[in-house]
């Protein structure tokens, strides 16, 4: 008789049984688009259809996404209807910028994310982490919204790793503050799906302009700051990223526009993928306790011989393992999208040909790809082993999304992987985080993944520590 316990099952939309009508579409977008997809998205290869007059292509197939994102990454731009919700937020940020813009974005930052510089930032991230444990200290017995207590770690990681502690905020309403950002004019509006022209104005959006401004207020006061330092000590500036974006500056560098819509992007949008995936994990782990004391005595084993937090992240497998398989299923980024500049044709190597019209709409779903049933073994279940070591292999690069691929795979992937370990072995070494009656978290895009009804848990000591 088999004694294993069942893999613990987490909340996910049922997929539909029948195509959305337009009304349905524009209300399912508009409330959580997490819910449009039906049972085809899930089972079949790809899609090819044309629905509210446009052609809508849904790329599944791990070659035809390496086709899109990496082979012939030239011929795709970012889709229109991506770029009618993300620009009124990030303009010519790194996520949105395209073509040349692009480029010198990524050329300024890329010294900042090398493995050099992000191994020298695990011992800040260790601190920074251990600073935000007293909460959990001071709230021994307490129900808190670990949601939003991820939101606020990673900020004081990015805060101080990235920024030197300069970010001219208030730490206390950051998580707040993003929370309205992303529900207002992070949200789909039904003019993006009809592609109306970006001068109409979007209602939702304008309940979110005012804290858009904060935002922008805190990144020029930032720069306005660093400036001035800059100026009056060179030698002493952080050489940290803000630094090294305004030692970009010039005709053939990067504009003072686009160095605010970088540091916009980072300070907004670069701490919260990771925020979810955290509290995303911590959430899974709670309610699968067999997954929980592998990885907790992974943490006390390798935590007993005291190495330094750079090596935290191979020598911690397994708690790798749990933070992507929260990747998986509640990937922080569900969609990628795309529209080919010029017709396009791919040919699988089962002979299979797929044709992509000029200015379709292009979708890689990593929601849908990593719940797709001819790719994953029991795909709604939170199973980390399909990421051990000896297991990896049998995941192909193109099946598992959740930084991206090709050209414009994030830049912080590892920058995040390296966070989160060191955040989950400091966490877990001490604390437990224990399901409530409240605790029914529904995941909802609003940009990212998050947890419409928080995730509320109690905070407790564990009781066998080494």
């Amino acid at each position: 008789m088999d004694t294993q316990p069942r893999p613990f099952v987490p909340p996910h939309p049922t997929p539909r049984n029948r195509p959305p009508t337009r009304l349905e579409l524009i209300r399912t977008s508009m409330r959580n688009p997490l819910e449009i997809w039906g049972e085809p998205s899930y089972a079949q290869p790809f899609i090819s259809v044309k629905f509210l007059a446009d052609h809508v292509v849904i790329a599944n197939h791990p070659e035809l996404i390496r086709h899109i994102l990496v082979e012939n990454a030239k011929n795709y731009r970012m889709a229109r209807v991506r770029q009618l919700i993300l620009r009124p937020i990030l303009r010519d940020g790194l996520l949105t910028a395209e073509g040349e813009v692009w480029k010198r974005s990524r050329k300024a930052m890329a010294p900042v994310f090398t493995p050099r510089h992000i191994h020298g930032f695990a011992e800040m991230m260790r601190d920074r982490v251990e600073i935000f444990l007293e909460r959990f200290r001071a709230s021994e017995g307490t129900v808190r919204d670990i949601g939003i207590d991820m939101t606020e770690l990673t900020y004081e990681v990015l805060a101080y790793t990235l920024f030197s502690g300069d970010i001219a905020a208030d730490d206390a309403d950051f998580a707040e503050d993003v929370e309205r950002l992303l529900s207002t004019m992070g949200r789909v509006d039904p003019l993006d799906l009809l592609k109306a022209p970006e001068w109409l104005p979007r209602i939702q959006r304008l309940r979110g302009r005012h804290v858009l401004e904060k935002f922008r207020g805190i990144v020029r006061d930032t720069i306005s700051a660093r400036r001035d330092r800059m100026r009056e000590d060179p030698a002493g500036a952080p050489q940290d990223f803000v630094t090294l974006l305004l030692e970009a500056e010039g005709p053939d560098g990067l504009s003072a526009a686009e160095i605010e819509d970088n540091l916009i992007t980072f300070i907004g949008a670069g701490h919260e993928t990771t925020a979810r995936a955290l509290g995303w994990t911590l959430y899974l782990l709670a309610n699968a306790p067999q997954e929980r004391a592998l990885v907790e005595d992974e943490i006390d084993a390798v935590l007993a011989d005291n190495p330094p937090p750079v090596e935290w992240l191979d020598r911690m497998p397994k708690t790798r393992a749990a933070f992507e398989e929260a990747m998986r299923l509640y990937p922080p980024a569900p969609s990628i999208n795309r529209e080919p500049v010029e017709d396009d044709t791919v040919t699988l190597k089962d002979g299979t040909r797929i044709d992509i019209p000029k200015g379709a709409t292009t979708l890689v779903m990593p929601w849908v790809l990593h719940r797709h049933r001819l790719y994953w073994d029991n795909p709604n279940a939170f199973m980390p082993s399909r990421f051990w070591p000896e297991n990896r292999d049998r995941i192909d690069r193109f099946q598992y999304l959740p930084f991206g691929a090709g050209p414009r795979i994030c830049i912080g992937a590892t920058f995040a992987l390296q966070e989160a370990v060191i955040a989950l072995a400091l966490i877990l070494k001490e604390f437990r985080f224990e399901p409530t009656p409240e605790l029914n978290p529904w995941p909802v895009q609003k940009l990212t993944v998050q947890a419409q009804n928080g995730l509320p848990m109690r905070v407790a000591r564990r009781q066998a520590l080494p």
